[in-house]
């Protein structure tokens, strides 16, 4: 399973938000490029990266977004603010591994299909879920959809993969939202990354075990030290089988 540590980026700065809430961040007094190299320096290959400032349509954080992707020294995941092909090739085009959509696969389905096959490997889906509804713009907006529906959509798509985030539980719940998780997990064709339910080794140990989840991101674990990276990447990797030997 893939562990990708996750930060999330508002005004330069690292933060985490409480229900998508931009107007009350927790911010991490850390250097987000340094913290980056040091996660890649653990073991990460990959990592998750979302860009506040650009779900708010501003470009305050662009820099920095491209010097991490640039020199972090590991395969970045980019989400926030991709409403446009523009910006998804021209974020692919600076290096971005992988970029993020959840508005923009809501609203043209279309479009985002033809990206997933232009660009294999390289277009997620972000499935952001608050109280059984798919939710667009910042978690702002509730779509005309179930996510069950979506996802039928993009059945025969060739996603990179699929974020799962139940909002409704947002870390308070996190056995509810592995619930929701793993009850979408059959819907879901392309890998599948839970987000929201690791707080530490004992939440990674079960997400493993649960049919169809090939991923996890994990930031607030990591900024809070509930959970160390290492320990999350060992207890991500399968382990070997044991075997009784008899004589």
């Amino acid at each position: 399973m893939q562990i990708y540590p996750t930060m999330e980026l508002l005004g330069g700065r690292c933060v985490t938000l409480d229900k998508g809430r931009l107007e009350s961040p927790m911010l991490w007094h850390v250097d987000p490029v340094e913290t980056a190299r040091g996660w890649a320096a653990e073991g990460a290959s990959w990592m998750h990266l979302t860009d506040f400032d650009a779900v708010q349509g501003q470009g305050n954080s662009a820099d920095l977004v491209e010097e991490i992707i640039r020199s972090a020294g590991l395969n970045v995941q980019l989400a926030g603010g991709m409403r446009s092909r523009e910006q998804v090739t021209t974020w692919i085009d600076r290096g971005a591994a992988r970029v993020v959509v959840g508005t923009l696969a809501a609203k043209q389905p279309a479009l985002v299909a033809e990206l997933a096959k232009f660009y294999p490997d390289q277009i997620v889906l972000a499935l952001d879920i608050w109280q059984g509804q798919v939710m667009t713009e910042g978690w702002r907006e509730a779509a005309a959809m179930t996510p069950e529906a979506l996802l039928q959509a993009y059945e025969a798509v060739p996603l990179a993969g699929v974020i799962v985030t139940d909002i409704d539980s947002d870390l308070r719940d996190a056995e509810a939202s592995m619930g929701v998780i793993s009850g979408l997990a059959p819907h879901v064709r392309a890998p599948l990354i839970a987000s929201g339910v690791v707080r530490g080794e004992d939440d990674v140990a079960r997400l493993k075990y649960i049919p169809g989840i090939d991923g996890a991101l994990v930031g607030r674990a990591l900024f809070r030290k509930t959970a160390t990276l290492k320990a999350l990447l060992a207890q991500a990797t399968p382990g070997k089988e044991l075997r009784a030997e008899f004589l």
